[in-house]
């Protein structure tokens, strides 16, 4: 820890000579009243603010006051149950001298805010990454309180996307089906290079003046809201940017994870978060895949630390009430302390009981991925349980392009897909797992599949009949391509065509699409719009049918309705005997398919084109 101050440049020892005001920042900087939990921790910051008396107008009484090893920090807790006056000041104090003040203020909640609905299996989630889609507000492509500037020539420079392009742009995703909408990070990311994707955040409690403002944020939600639409923030607990200003100026040694052995403190997690589960574990693989950096821009946060979990809850709570979001979406899941974690999440949705949270849990098998997920039996086993509403299908998400691939065999081809539903009982809510065959850091699917219409259609059908939330990742939806393997992250990030003045093609009007992205954006649409109102598909039974001939057949079904599906990846045309499928049909002997709108003989046989889902409905014979 010697090299700590020198290496970050967080001068702890120097500041008690700085002559700077002794009140630089309030975080939060302001709260509500009427909180489930009313007990408010309030970080102030200033040069050696600790060594100042603090004092609350109007007679306020402070429940409990830290200082931490750094001068700099003082971190306040006031019950707000207590205060009644709507604005307090927090006085600094030099003896009877007030040198300085801040206005705090206490809001009123919105009516109805901590019943909120969020986001389910009823919703379909747009992922859009802001600097690739669309750039609504050329003013602010570069900024001078912003190192990085604009530059579109650069692949992983800074493309001036922002939230004025989305706003721009919400009859097109509300058109074309989304219902819900999932931003990479907008926060602050003031790093020199490489801060578009925003996952090095240096200031969580303002958007990113290239993205535009907090008001705009806010306007972005309420905008959809207005919709019956939903805005998912992502939301990164396990690691800052390095340049964020606590971490230039560390308020305690232990706020973030820091290796002696590593260059600048800096060493890099061994990724194997399977040692959270792991009861064999070795403790030295359970550290450095827990408090390992995730990179060397990215310093790992010690969620141990009272202080830093209380940070990281009240800023994720502040945010959903203040921008009146919708649902959170949690980068890096399982590389954060998971008892800390369970915490957080319990917190949150303490306040908000409808509110759903989705880990990014990028594990491979049902029994790791479900684990994550509140009130899991696999989670029970290890003694655990997450409070996390939703976690991420990594296990189909990894085998639907194998199977879609692979010639048919005893364990390969669309038996793959069979496997992964026989897993469905480990997960204690299988209606809320957020189901996706892409997105921002993985291979673009139309890329694996050279662009084929087919293979996204077969795609797309399932994950949006399938149990669970279908996520789906911008431009897809018009056939938008990128190698992850030769030109690395910028090319699964590419700009959407039509989302500069200088395009030369615009591709969020249907009009001027061509006949390829056509082919795409029509069928997206047409059945991302009809499940909308399927609550057979979001909340039915299942039913499969062990794949046979390339073809992966399932129901859905409850009380009034059913839907069978049908997955030809066969090279041919099919003929299905539908005498199998007896006790689904249950004597139906007619239904109409979705896409084509088509009436459809259940009686003998079914038709079924090669590469192609046949998606069919009908009303349960009374």
């Amino acid at each position: 820890m010697k090299k700590l101050s020198i290496v970050l440049a967080l001068s702890i020892a120097a500041a008690a000579f700085s002559q700077t005001k002794p009140l630089e920042k309030v975080e939060p900087a302001f709260w509500w009243k009427g909180m489930k939990n009313p007990e408010l921790q309030i970080l102030v910051y200033g040069k050696n603010i600790a060594q100042n008396e603090i004092e609350l107008s109007d007679g306020i009484q402070i429940k409990d006051i830290k200082k931490v090893e750094n001068p700099n920090y003082v971190f306040i807790t006031v019950n707000t149950n207590e205060i009644n006056a709507p604005k307090f000041k927090i006085n600094i104090k030099k003896g009877k001298k007030n040198i300085s003040s801040y206005d705090y203020e206490l809001k009123q909640r919105a009516a109805g805010s901590a019943d909120r609905e969020s986001f389910t299996s009823k919703d379909v989630m747009y992922l859009i990454m802001p600097d690739r889609f669309a750039n609504g507000d050329e003013k602010n492509d570069s900024r001078p309180d912003l190192i990085e500037k604009n530059d579109r020539s650069l692949p992983n420079g800074r493309h001036g996307g922002d939230l004025r392009g989305i706003i721009n742009n919400l009859d097109y995703i509300q058109n074309l089906g989304a219902t819900s909408v999932w931003l990479t990070p907008v926060n602050e990311d003031n790093e020199k290079v490489y801060s578009y994707h925003g996952y090095a955040q240096t200031d969580l409690y303002k958007i990113d003046g290239r993205f535009g403002t907090n008001e705009e944020y806010r306007e972005l939600s309420r905008k959809l809201n207005k919709r019956n639409m939903k805005l998912v923030m992502d939301y990164v607990t396990n690691h800052w940017g390095v340049s964020h200003w606590m971490i230039k100026d560390l308020p305690s040694k232990d706020w973030i994870h820091w290796f002696d052995e590593g260059k600048n403190g800096f060493y890099r997690s061994n990724y194997k978060t399977t040692t959270q589960f792991d009861p064999n574990a070795s403790e030295i693989d359970k550290k450095y895949a827990l408090d390992g950096w995730f990179d060397t821009t990215m310093p790992d946060i010690n969620q141990k630390n009272p202080l830093v979990l209380k940070y990281l809850t009240q800023n994720a709570i502040w945010w959903i009430e203040y921008a009146e979001l919708g649902g959170l979406r949690v980068d890096t899941y399982p590389y954060n302390d998971k008892e800390a974690m369970a915490k957080w999440a319990k917190a949150i949705t303490d306040e908000y009981p409808k509110f759903n949270i989705v880990g990014e849990t990028w594990l491979y098998t049902a029994g790791q991925i479900s684990a994550w997920q509140k009130n899991s039996k696999t989670g029970e086993a290890a003694g655990y349980n997450s409070n996390l509403p939703s976690v991420m299908d990594f296990m189909l998400f990894a085998d639907m392009p194998k199977a879609l691939k692979e010639k048919e065999g005893w364990d390969t081809g669309m038996i793959k897909l069979y496997n992964v539903f026989t897993s469905d009982f480990l997960y204690p809510d299988l209606n809320n797992l957020l189901v996706f065959f892409e997105n921002h850091d993985t291979e673009r699917w139309n890329e694996i599949f050279n662009a084929d219409p087919k293979a996204y259609k077969m795609a797309l059908a399932m994950i949006s009949t399938v149990r669970g939330t279908p996520q789906i990742y911008y431009g897809s939806e018009i056939g938008m391509r990128g190698d992850k393997t030769k030109g690395g992250d910028a090319d699964i990030r590419r700009d959407f065509p039509g989302g500069w003045k200088s395009d030369t093609q615009n591709a969020f009007n249907p009009s001027s699409q061509t006949l390829e992205q056509k082919d795409f954006y029509q069928f997206s649409q047409k059945l991302l719009n009809w499940r909308k109102g399927k609550d057979v598909i979001h909340t039915g039974k299942t039913k499969n049918y062990v794949p046979q001939n390339d073809i992966f057949v399932y129901f859905r079904y409850n009380d009034k309705e059913n839907v069978m599906v049908v997955i030809n990846n066969n090279e041919k045309d099919q003929m299905v005997d539908l005498k199998r499928f007896s006790e689904s049909l249950n004597g139906v002997k007619k239904g109409k398919e979705v896409i084509s709108g088509k009436d459809i003989s259940l009686e003998n046989s079914l038709a079924v084109p090669a590469k192609t889902p046949l998606i069919i409905e009908f009303q349960n014979k009374n």
